[in-house]
């Protein structure tokens, strides 16, 4: 009789692939065959659990053999997760990466604006800077090609084991975009919602004021659902002070006024909001010379209601200016 195994496996598959890992392969096949202890009656005759056993051997595996099996598992996610070879994948996967940055720590990349998470350079970068760009980030390219859900499981199991939360971000931005060039609008906004879920879980202070503004733009394009505008627009209000003006004129997509008053609102009340008693001074008088620059702006605006103009000016408490004399000159340009 034929060998049945052989059967089971696309005939497109390229050798060198069915060499490198044949046991990825061979578990989907009993498992579609239900060749376990129940079908056979004898516990030696059990080649589903004979091939289980053989799949615990992953720390011999090289890194290239765990992406083929996570590429290929990605696409059978019932089957992987019930025979658990998707979980044990991962669990390699990210000790490799966690084993990697303790024997190459990398000092660039203690802040999520460091050149060490930069993916281009300026004629200014130094080697060493490009040398930590690598040590960094060698593996961005590589897991950028799983599925959303394979990057949910991934992060959460790095955040488990304490990895960088300043590396973890910068992957996921670098992950976001990547996806971008060829996804679908559906497969944007799936895209986007777990970049922001994950994102959400992570330090704050690792996280970029600049890359969150970069994945606001496609957010305001795209239909992602409210809990994950949420999240994202916390984020950023969070980090208000580190915002630019630039950052800040976001143009009123379907509406009359020129510029979204509402989200800079939104972002103001998450300010506010998550920094509560521990906002510093400084922060404030940052916030507040950013805030009067932005009505400076959108005075001019004809278009801008009376009632949006007054919610910008007294968001913010009378003790964090110094100065009004910006204030002023945005009421004399609106009043205009």
């Amino acid at each position: 009789m034929e060998d049945p195994i052989p059967l089971l496996i696309p005939r497109y598959m390229p050798t060198r692939m069915l060499e490198d890992k044949p046991r990825v392969w061979l578990v989907s096949a009993v498992e579609s065959m239900e060749m376990n202890i129940s079908v056979s009656g004898a516990g030696n005759c059990n080649l589903l659990q004979k091939t289980k056993d053989s799949i615990d051997e992953l720390s011999f595996w090289t890194w290239s053999d765990l992406l083929v099996a996570l590429k290929h598992y990605q696409d059978s996610p019932r089957t992987a997760t019930s025979s658990g070879i998707l979980e044990k994948c991962l669990d390699s996967l990210v000790g490799r990466l966690a084993m990697a940055s303790e024997v190459t720590p990398c000092a660039s990349t203690s802040s999520p604006d460091s050149s060490g998470l930069r993916i281009s350079f300026n004629t200014r970068s130094t080697q060493s800077s490009k040398n930590g760009l690598f040590r960094a980030t060698w593996w961005f390219e590589d897991l950028s090609a799983l599925n959303p859900n394979l990057i949910e499981m991934l992060v959460k199991s790095m955040v488990s084991r304490g990895y960088n939360h300043v590396i973890v971000s910068g992957f996921l931005f670098y992950y976001q975009k990547s996806k971008f060039y060829t996804a679908s609008s559906d497969e944007k906004r799936e895209v986007l919602e777990i970049v922001i879920d994950m994102l959400y879980t992570l330090d704050p202070s690792s996280i970029s004021c600049k890359s969150l503004f970069g994945v606001l733009r496609p957010v305001l394009r795209s239909n992602i659902s409210k809990s994950c505008r949420n999240k994202l627009e916390s984020m950023i209000g969070s980090q208000l002070d580190q915002a630019t003006i630039d950052n800040l004129l976001i143009p009123s997509y379907g509406r009359s006024y020129l510029y979204d008053v509402n989200l800079v609102l939104r972002f103001l009340k998450a300010f506010l909001r998550d920094g509560g008693s521990e906002l510093s001074p400084i922060r404030m008088k940052k916030v507040a010379s950013l805030i009067d620059l932005y009505i400076t702006e959108v005075a001019p605006d004809r278009c801008l209601k009376s009632s949006k103009f007054s919610a910008l000016v007294m968001v913010l408490p009378d003790s964090s200016r110094d100065s009004w004399d910006e204030l002023y000159h945005a009421m004399d340009i609106y009043l205009e």
